[in-house]
C-alpha cells in the first residue's frame, strides 16, 4: 500500500502580479478565514517523487506531471493525504495512460472539467477519497450557474416558439373572418348597421396592414444581444508533456 497526497496550489499564473495578489487574498479569506473555498490548481501524488495534473494544451494529451509541490506555474499551498491505494505501480501506470486518453488537453473548460475534475477522477479509480469540496467549490458553482441559465433560455425559446405559433393561428383566423365578411350578401338586417361589404374591407384591412406574427427566428435573432454567453479565458498552448500545463 502506498500513501494517496493531493498537493494543492493558489492559482497565481494570470501574468499579473496584481491579479495574482487578489486571487492569493481570495483564497485567504473565503478558505482560510471562512472555509467555503477559492481558485486551486491540485495535483496527485502516488508513487515516486512527481504528481499528476491536467491542463490546457491544443494537441495531445492534457495529463502531466512534475516534481511533486513544485509546479512553477502556482504558489504551492499544502498538500492532503486522501488515503493508501493497494494498487500496484503497473496498475497505476495503466490507470494514467487511459487516463491521458480519456483527457486530451483541448477538451479542459474551466467550470466542467479542470485539474480538479481530472483529480477526482484519479482519486476515484485509485479508491480512495475525493478531493475535499472546498478545492473545487468556485467551479462546481459556476457550472451549476450555468447550467441553470441554459435551461431557462432553453425555456424561454420554447415559450417564444408556441407565441408564435398561437400569433399565427389567430392571424389566419382573424384573416378568414374578414375574408367571409368581405363577400357576405346584403340582408335587409344590415340595412341599419352600415354597408357590410364596408364593413369586411374595413376589417380585412385592420388584419391585412397590421403587424403579422414575427417568426421565431425573428425572435430569436432580437435576443442574440441578450444572451447570456460565457467566454472562456484564453490558454497558451504547452510546449510538451510532463511538462506543467494551464490551469484555470
Amino acid at each position: 500500500m502506498t500513501d494517496v497526497i493531493l498537493h494543492i496550489y493558489d492559482v497565481t499564473n494570470s501574468g499579473s502580479d496584481k491579479t495574482n495578489n487578489t486571487i492569493v487574498n481570495i483564497n485567504k479569506i473565503f478558505k482560510d478565514g471562512i472555509g467555503i473555498g477559492g481558485i486551486f490548481h491540485s495535483a496527485v501524488q502516488v508513487y515516486g517523487d512527481d504528481e499528476w495534473s491536467f491542463g490546457f494544451c491544443e494537441q495531445g494529451t492534457g495529463v502531466f506531471s512534475c516534481p511533486s509541490g513544485k509546479n512553477p506555474m502556482y504558489t504551492y499551498r499544502e498538500c492532503i493525504v486522501l488515503g493508501q491505494t493497494n494498487f500496484s505501480i503497473l496498475k497505476i501506470n495503466q490507470i494514467l495512460r487511459e487516463l491521458s486518453r480519456e483527457w486530451p488537453g483541448n477538451s479542459y473548460d474551466l467550470l466542467s472539467k479542470n485539474c480538479n475534475h481530472f483529480c477526482d477522477e484519479f482519486c476515484e479509480r485509485l479508491g480512495v477519497e475525493k478531493l475535499p469540496g472546498w478545492v473545487n467549490r468556485f467551479a462546481n458553482a459556476g457550472d451549476a450557474a450555468m447550467e441553470v441559465a441554459g435551461n431557462t433560455a432553453l425555456r424561454l425559446r420554447q415559450a417564444k416558439t408556441e407565441i408564435v405559433s398561437a400569433s399565427k393561428v389567430a392571424y389566419r383566423f382573424l384573416l378568414g373572418v374578414a375574408n367571409n365578411a368581405t363577400g357576405a350578401p346584403e340582408s335587409p338586417g344590415n340595412s341599419n348597421r352600415g354597408t357590410p361589404r364596408f364593413q369586411g374591407t374595413w376589417f380585412k384591412g385592420l388584419v391585412t396592414n397590421g403587424a403579422k406574427p414575427s417568426s421565431s427566428s425573428e425572435i430569436e435573432n432580437q435576443d442574440d444581444g441578450n444572451r447570456l454567453q460565457w467566454q472562456q479565458d484564453d490558454e497558451s498552448p504547452l510546449r510538451q508533456n510532463s511538462q506543467p500545463r494551464h490551469d484555470i
